[in-house]
């Protein structure tokens, strides 16, 4: 079965030391929003349920009627989720604005998105009509494994700012690209300290 971890390890498996990465263009399911992310019933989290309901419904395509032109099985990517920080994260988490995105196949098109919306709507009583069919390109970045705690990204981030100072980069966030972060650990069933999050910064040369 089709595993992106596994395939792509150098997008979804870094060291945990900053590295460079030119990351290509992919297609995904999103959701857009602002708020905290940990406010039990928050928009956060309805999005969170919303992303897995269609990304569920198209894995599960085969057992359906429906026919996906050129499907495998594959398992579902992790989450992530784009943060528009400013270049650093508010105090306020309420005032945060984020991407939360699920990497689809190659072969899933805008239509079985829709499908699969149309589908999960039905099934599970959940108003699916803001996950988008989208693509991004993030181009060029640096990426670590961070080990530990949402809370103590700040520190790992220093290192990725040390790293870009010693070659020659700095962060691009001006032109709208965004702190990007990859969740391998489900916080309901890791402890903090042991979660493991790939961080990833848009950079361009100085």
């Amino acid at each position: 079965m089709f595993d992106f971890k596994k395939e792509y390890k150098e997008f979804y498996l870094p060291k945990n030391v900053p590295s460079l990465v030119t990351v290509p263009a992919a297609n995904f399911l999103a959701v857009s929003g602002k708020g905290d992310p940990n406010e039990p019933d928050g928009a956060y989290q309805a999005a969170l349920a919303k992303l897995y309901a269609v990304a569920y419904t198209l894995k599960m395509s085969y057992k359906t009627d429906y026919r996906i032109k050129g499907f495998y099985e594959y398992v579902v990517p992790p989450l992530e989720g784009f943060w528009d920080t400013g270049g650093g994260f508010p105090q306020d988490k309420s005032e945060l604005r984020w991407l939360s995105v699920i990497c689809l196949p190659e072969f899933v098109t805008a239509e079985d998105v829709q499908w699969a919306k149309d589908t999960a709507q039905k099934k599970k009583k959940l108003d699916c009509a803001d996950v988008e069919f989208r693509q991004i390109t993030e181009g060029l970045c640096v990426q670590i494994l961070h080990t530990g705690s949402y809370d103590d990204e700040p520190a790992t981030i220093a290192r990725m700012e040390q790293f870009m100072q010693e070659n020659g980069y700095q962060t691009d966030f001006e032109s709208g690209r965004l702190h990007h972060e990859i969740y391998l650990s489900d916080p309901r069933k890791c402890a903090p300290e042991k979660l493991k999050t790939v961080i990833r910064i848009p950079v361009r040369p100085i």
